[in-house]
């Protein structure tokens, strides 16, 4: 008899298999990426743009070395490697991508087992106690549970999809971390620059007008000048050694923002200054517009989040279908001798439900499915424009810049040239103060200015490059099959294996990362 009722569930058993492998309704709306009309060329164009987008590939991932910039190389390394916002971010991808499994898991049979024991004992002069029952009685347990909910309607496999599109879509959030983070540690990096050439010039100045002062003051001694002369040129000196404390204060400011940027404690970082700053002289290979949406981590999330919300409304679709569940559960039950036949216990049976009535509650639910999906096609249109407005401002901008800078130059050897007569006439007799004052003014504005311009000119060419994409490809995020962090019966480790190329650091002892009291870079 008892064998009977074992050989009655091999039915269930076949029909178990049967529908875990068979295949499911997909509820979910065929998807497709919004296809635009965009442009065959860009109305901007800058110097560092070639007119042929064929003669060059992609912008390499390591996209400042084209600034040809040792500093800026280490930095950029220290950053990627260290800096701990960005080190989270990969962790975010971690998370999404157990998130996935913990979804997918759903898909098989759940098994469980318990165990359990007690000893009892009751009282003598226990009310309505039967004649011959025992004082002390022992008793265990062991079972075990399993439970199934066939994916019919495919609720768990469009929750499951959802869930990859969503660490995809967090693995294009980190390409965007990382570009974001290259890209203002560049931006820094120059405006430290600019400040640091800003603080050379404003040191050649004082020296120069130092000796002017001197020399004024010659003049006044020998009655050749009056003191007027002397408090203008000590006005000069005075103004322009205060303009050169706020400069060094800037530079301060931005040097510890950079120190945070690749985990270093601002007390102990310093950069190594130079005198002169570099203009950006490479060429940033074309681009067509048309291939600009592969290559721009922010439209690559968007996209991602718009197919996670065509799934969700198959997910939505599905609860107007039955549920159905399975169980089974068995064991043992007794005293001393447990593991026997006669002490075995067993379950199964099967549950379906369907709502009939909701209040509305389902429709309400689908509808505002739909909404989300067109919500997400919304945004995705406007992150692809803002993506082509990044480009062309950044055309327009390299290419206005650099004409601006060439002119600058020359207003610079012009103001030089006049403060270099100015001086002469001056020292003759046959010019005043006043003019004097104003030539060397107009010298260090003009030197100012062309700092500025070309300072502004390097960070403009790292947002062309940051608008572009900065060398990332559609293609690196991680496939469907590579989301997965391990396999269902694989030992447990310390971390998934990396996927698109994002990988984190379970070590405790990275001492790069915790040692935030590191040499600076000019030691």
């Amino acid at each position: 008899m008892v064998y009977k009722k074992w050989a009655s569930l091999l039915p269930l058993t076949v029909l178990l298999v049967s529908c875990l492998s068979g295949p499911a309704i997909d509820l979910a709306p065929k998807y497709k990426s919004t296809d635009f009309v965009v442009p065959d060329s860009w109305s901007g164009s800058g110097p560092f743009v070639k007119a042929n987008p064929s003669e060059g590939e992609a912008i390499q991932s390591d996209w400042w070395k084209l600034f040809n910039d040792p500093v800026l190389n280490r930095l950029e390394e220290l950053a990627i490697s260290a800096n701990p916002d960005l080190q989270a971010a990969a962790e975010r991808f971690v998370q999404a991508r157990d998130e996935m499994l913990k979804i997918r898991s759903q898909l098989i049979p759940h098994l469980g087992v318990g165990l359990s024991g007690s000893n009892n004992k009751q009282s003598d002069n226990r009310l309505f106690r039967g004649d011959g029952e025992h004082t002390y009685e022992g008793t265990a347990n062991v079972g075990s549970l399993a439970s199934w909910e066939p994916d019919f309607w495919s609720s768990i496999r469009n929750s499951t999809r959802a869930k990859i599109y969503t660490a995809q879509s967090v693995a294009a959030d980190y390409a965007l971390a990382r570009l974001s983070l290259q890209a203002e540690l560049a931006s820094d990096y120059f405006t430290f620059r600019g400040l640091n050439a800003q603080d050379n010039t404003y040191r050649i100045s004082i020296e120069y007008y130092e000796q002017s002062l001197s020399l004024v003051e010659q003049r006044y001694k020998s009655g050749l000048a009056p003191e007027l002369d002397v408090q203008r040129a000590r006005f000069l000196l005075s103004s322009t050694q205060a303009k050169r404390l706020d400069i060094q204060a800037k530079m301060r400011v931005i040097e510890n923002a950079i120190a945070i940027l690749v985990n270093r404690a601002p007390s102990n970082f310093r950069i190594p200054p130079v005198e002169d700053l570099q203009m950006a002289s490479f060429k940033v290979p074309g681009i067509l517009p048309s291939t600009l949406l592969e290559r721009r981590p922010d439209v690559a999330s968007m996209e991602r989040k718009m197919a996670i919300a065509n799934r969700n409304i198959g997910i939505a679709r599905a609860a107007f279908f039955p549920n159905i569940s399975f169980n089974a559960g068995g064991g043992f039950e007794g005293g001393m001798n447990l593991v026997q036949l006669a002490n075995s216990f067993w379950s199964y049976g099967s549950t379906v439900s369907l709502p009939i009535f909701q209040g509305g509650y389902r429709r309400a639910q689908l509808q505002q499915a739909w909404s989300a999906y067109r919500e997400t096609e919304d945004n995705y249109r406007s992150t692809v424009l803002n993506a082509f407005r990044e480009v062309e401002n950044g055309l327009t901008e390299t290419s206005l810049m650099s004409s601006q800078s060439e002119r600058q130059d020359a207003a610079v050897d012009a103001a030089l040239q006049v403060q270099n007569m100015t001086m002469a006439l001056y020292q003759g007799g046959l010019s005043n103060s006043l003019e004097l004052i104003y030539a060397q003014v107009s010298t260090m504005e003009a030197r100012i200015d062309a700092i500025l311009v070309k300072m502004e000119l390097n960070k403009a060419s790292v947002r062309l490059i940051r608008a572009l994409g900065g060398g990332w490809k559609y293609d690196q995020l991680p496939k469907d099959d590579k989301i997965q962090p391990f396999n269902i019966f694989d030992i447990p480790g310390k971390k998934p294996d990396p996927a698109g190329g994002i990988d984190v650091n379970t070590e405790d002892n990275n001492k790069q990362d915790k040692d935030l009291t590191a040499p600076s870079l000019n030691k």
